[in-house]
């Protein structure tokens, strides 16, 4: 096989696959990616991070990739430690927001008086904006990564469950749950057995598309000296320091752990989209 055929062989082979392998292929190459971010931060010990003054605000070359920060710190490790702790209170922030929404969801199967309550409890937190709720929460929790990952997790419920609360409504219209309950079945016993079966795909595109705000918010508050100790490598403590060094020129303190972090959360948006399509085919050609 030429060199010319080699080059030309992965387009053609790209080519003859249909839009569901497409699909499966992006999530499977987007979730290694992430997941080898994930890893790397773990493997990285924080005592390695270690200062070297000699070393200081080094601008990017094939040594420091990122460059180094005002302590001789290697950017890029610090980095790839913060994006790795990003995803991680993301994914337990989202987790918890998904318990709520899907709890919340189906309770306003119950009776139209906990539908009300319910539907009063969306617009009453939708009408909070959250990084104020998030800072107060965090506060109260005593910061941290526990206080950040409730504060996240407890704001970002609201969307999910008014999905789940539509399509529940929608459900319970539906001849077999009328049927349901002609034969004496309870309504948590069809909120089992019917709904949370039908609406598994949302919950599931739920939770993934909670994670790019909850990353984002999460740097935020970060960012703002309401979240994560200082003396954590976040990308939010990250980007908080270098704003002092900005002045004198050293633009690699916050360019690259800011495009990493909007890298991640695009990352995470592909992985809903094309997750969208697999679950929803309908979708695929809207």
């Amino acid at each position: 096989m030429s060199k010319s055929s080699k080059f030309s062989y992965f387009p053609s082979l790209l080519g003859k696959m249909n839009l569901r392998t497409k699909t499966i292929l992006i999530i499977t190459l987007v979730a290694i990616m992430l997941l080898a971010i994930v890893i790397n931060s773990l493997l990285i010990n924080v005592d390695t991070i270690t200062t070297n003054f000699s070393s200081r605000n080094l601008a990017p070359s094939f040594e420091h990739l990122f460059g180094t920060d005002w302590m001789g710190r290697d950017m890029f490790t610090r980095t790839m430690k913060g994006l790795g702790l990003s995803i991680l209170i993301g994914a337990f922030a989202s987790i918890i927001s998904t318990i709520v929404a899907v709890i919340l969801g189906l309770s306003s199967s119950l009776g139209k008086y906990i539908d009300a309550f319910v539907n009063w409890l969306i617009d009453l937190f939708s009408s909070i904006p959250h990084i104020l709720l998030i800072i107060l929460i965090s506060i109260s929790l005593g910061g941290g990564a526990i206080g950040v990952i409730i504060g996240v997790g407890i704001t970002h419920w609201t969307s999910l469950t008014r999905v789940l609360r539509a399509e529940i409504k929608q459900i319970n219209t539906s001849e077999y749950v009328h049927l349901s309950k002609n034969f004496g079945k309870s309504k948590w016993w069809i909120a089992k057995k019917h709904l949370l079966p039908l609406i598994a795909t949302q919950i599931v595109l739920g939770t993934i598309l909670v994670f790019p705000h909850a990353i984002m918010h999460e740097a935020s508050v970060t960012f703002l000296g309401f979240g994560l100790s200082p003396h954590e490598p976040a990308i939010g403590v990250i980007l908080s320091e270098s704003m002092k060094y900005l002045a004198t020129g050293a633009w690699w303190l916050a360019f690259f752990p800011g495009i990493s972090l909007l890298i991640i959360v695009l990352l995470f948006d592909l992985i809903g989209d094309n997750l969208q399509k697999l679950l929803d085919p309908a979708s695929a050609h809207e």
